[in-house]
């Protein structure tokens, strides 16, 4: 089950407690955002992240999405305060996107699905790598960026400039001074709440930090990710689309506001 799980109609996010029973925990992601019942905690700190653009390493189709990943062996590009304590290094990026500019973000807000999320992931560096991490409950802080349709980002037309190097599953190419940074929105107001990843093996060691400005993107630029593959080369094609999991039961989870 490892290795096969997806999001086609056999093995897609339904079926994926067969193979990893956590997906029936009590922190899985994403969630329905309400902001309503979005606590506002003074307490929470502004988000500190400091990304070093010579640590953007290679751009990855795996097969259920695309990554770029980073160098993670020194604190170079790194999150810091807002609702965590300590370091925690950026390991890659990666997108979820729908087959229609109607869908296609994991987290949605109070019911509202956005055409694409952006996932920028980072590991404690307490815990020595980001596999030992992934398993902590604390191991794990991802920043959450929405995507809305809206004009050209020019930004992020530079990774989709790869994808004609990696439209398969397998392709990889090398991605290197890009600044992450440059895809966050102008304002990093955000909710907070414990969850996890949101992939198989769906372990529940994120805390998730979700900006509420989303960034914009154009119906074209969305065409674009929409080009890439599932599949392996001489396989038969199977577009990449509609890789997001629903929003899972909050079960008495609380979310906070760092804004009013």
């Amino acid at each position: 089950m490892s290795s096969s799980w997806g999001y086609g109609p056999s093995n897609g996010p339904e079926k994926w407690a067969s193979g990893f029973p956590v997906a029936n925990g009590p922190r899985q992601s994403p969630i329905d955002i309400v902001p309503a019942d979005a606590a506002f905690d003074a307490g929470l700190k502004p988000l500190r992240l400091k990304y070093d653009p010579s640590d953007s390493l290679d751009i990855l189709n795996n097969g259920h999405s695309f990554q770029v990943t980073f160098a993670d062996d020194r604190d170079s590009s790194t999150l810091t305060e807002g609702p965590i304590t300590g370091i925690y290094r950026l390991k890659q990026f990666h997108f979820h996107w729908g087959a229609s500019d109607d869908k296609g973000s994991e987290h949605t807000v109070a019911g509202r699905m956005f055409p694409a999320e952006l996932h920028l992931v980072h590991w404690n560096t307490k815990y020595g790598s980001f596999g030992e991490a992934a398993s902590q409950a604390d191991g794990l802080a991802v920043v959450g960026v929405f995507l809305q349709i809206g004009s050209k980002n020019e930004s992020l037309q530079k990774v989709l400039d790869t994808f004609d190097k990696i439209k398969a599953k397998g392709k990889q190419t090398t991605f290197g001074g890009f600044d992450p940074a440059a895809l966050l929105p102008g304002s990093l107001d955000y909710w907070t709440y414990l969850g996890s990843l949101t992939t198989p093996p769906l372990l529940e060691s994120v805390t998730w930090i979700v900006c509420k400005e989303p960034i914009s993107v154009s119906s074209e630029q969305m065409a674009r990710f929409r080009s890439l593959l599932f599949s392996a080369e001489g396989e038969p094609e199977c577009c990449m689309v509609d890789n997001y999991r629903p929003p899972q039961p909050l079960k008495g989870r609380s979310v906070r506001a760092s804004f009013q």
